[in-house]
């Protein structure tokens, strides 16, 4: 893990699920769905229906560090939500939260109790963004709150979705906050998956590797979000809690690539194959660490609800998150619903 950290530091770590490939789309088959949380205020989510118009088979696909307000990284990036739609399999894409984890956070984004002002620029690094006002700046995130009691509720009130055995998924930041609600909501997701998740929060370096990410997607303050080694910052934890998923038998489906590129990953042009790779090979490595040390400590618990994908290539983009949601989209359509 020192090796890693020693490596992703200088070239920003904050791409910890960032888009890296930008190839915008916009399926018109699927709609806007506003739902009002009382801390965050009005927030969107992307639903895309099944294919066969059932309201039982439900999955929730989260975004990575860099998401962003006007569409969710899986519909901008990938084709996965319309194959998820082909499996009959209702798709619910929350839009938002960057650099939030899904979570409950401890207060409002800050450094230093200063103000948040309307200067700076949205340059891609957040050290021009530290201090301007924006989502869990100006309101205290709420997300996980929100995603199992004000949008679950929306979903089975207004579209009749069954609002018990869901699945959830996501990449990166939205692989390790599967995990996590999964594991304190089982009551409403039977299935959780992770791909290059972050599954060991907690150890040495993870912190601090955290706070750089989050200062560079949007200028957030990690310490705003849970205090050091407490109970919202151990919540946040799969390594730490990973008892409560044997306990309940959660199916999960844990992946990290190998951190060698696929060959996909080296087309197009030299520059931002350069960028690709330079960026995604160190925190795909941190990832297959966190994940490993992960495995080790379901396997000490003698776990038997879990399936692990270690494919011999795979960095950190989103070559790598679809083709492992293909190859997780049959185990899980046999487990929700």
């Amino acid at each position: 893990m020192v090796a890693a950290l020693t490596v992703a530091l200088p070239i920003g770590v904050a791409v910890l699920g960032d888009h890296a490939q930008a190839r915008a789309a916009f399926d018109p088959r699927a709609f806007d769905f506003w739902v009002t949380d009382p801390s965050m205020g009005p927030i969107k989510t992307r639903v895309l229906r099944a294919r066969d118009g059932n309201t039982n088979r439900v999955v929730y696909v989260l975004d990575g560090m860099r998401a962003r307000q006007d569409l969710n990284g899986w519909e901008i990036e990938t084709n996965v939500p319309q194959v998820l739609a082909n499996w009959n399999i209702n798709v619910v894409m929350p839009v938002g939260g960057e650099s939030s984890f899904y979570a409950d956070w401890n207060a409002p984004s800050s450094f230093f109790g200063l103000p948040h002002t309307n200067f700076g620029s949205s340059t891609g690094s957040g050290s021009s963004e530290i201090f301007m006002a924006g989502p869990g700046k100006n309101y205290r995130y709420d997300w996980e709150t929100f995603l199992t009691r004000d949008l679950r509720n929306a979903l089975h009130d207004r579209l009749g979705f069954r609002a018990n055995r869901n699945g959830v998924f996501g990449l990166s930041m939205g692989g390790s906050a599967a995990v996590t609600l999964a594991a304190y909501h089982p009551d409403q997701f039977s299935y959780a998956g992770s791909f290059s998740g972050y599954l060991n929060v907690s150890a040495p370096g993870m912190r601090e590797m955290i706070r750089t990410a989050m200062m560079d997607a949007g200028g957030y303050n990690v310490d705003s979000m849970a205090p050091p080694w407490g109970p919202n910052w151990y919540h946040m934890d799969p390594f730490v809690f990973a008892p409560r998923l044997v306990h309940d038998n959660t199916r999960l489906w844990i992946a990290a690539g190998s951190s060698q590129p696929d060959p996909a990953d080296l087309a197009g042009p030299p520059g931002a194959v350069a960028d690709r790779v330079i960026r995604g090979v160190p925190l795909e490595f941190l990832a297959l660490l966190n994940t490993r040390a992960f495995q080790a400590r379901m396997d000490s618990l003698g776990a038997r609800n879990v399936v692990y994908s270690f494919p011999n290539y795979g960095i950190h983009d989103w070559t790598n998150w679809s083709h492992e949601a293909y190859r997780m989209i049959p185990d899980m359509s046999r487990n929700i619903g």
